[in-house]
């Protein structure tokens, strides 16, 4: 059974960091092409951040650039989202997701969706 579970959301203040985690199982997550996306109140969802399973690269969305890390732990089947220097316009639910498609590239059209968990930004 394919699971992708977030966790690490919370209420933080401007300026602080917060780390998500992404723990996959029913499939190995360096397979395919992995990202994390968010939903922030009236708001579509977006992609903001991927790493291609063709070559391994990651890419960010400008608005999360320089301050937004993800990176994964194979021995862990986990991903993660390493977010500094955050601002109130961060607040969103965010989802890990996979295209589930071997040798792609970002940005990708998610298969699987983990059930999002939910970040503030907020003094």
């Amino acid at each position: 059974q394919v699971q992708l579970v977030e966790s690490g959301g919370g209420l933080v203040q401007p300026g602080r960091s917060l780390r998500l985690s992404c723990a996959a199982s029913g499939f190995t997550l360096d397979f395919y092409t992995i990202g994390w996306f968010r939903q922030a109140p009236g708001r579509e969802r977006e992609g903001i951040s991927c790493i291609s399973s063709s070559d391994g690269k990651a890419h960010y969305a400008d608005s999360v650039k320089g301050r937004f890390t993800i990176s994964r732990d194979n021995a862990k089947n986990t991903m993660y989202l390493q977010m500094n220097n955050l601002k109130p316009e961060d607040t969103a639910v965010y989802y890990c997701a996979t295209d589930a498609e071997w040798g792609s590239s970002c940005p990708m059209t998610p298969k699987w969706w983990g059930q999002g968990t939910l970040v503030t930004v907020s003094s």
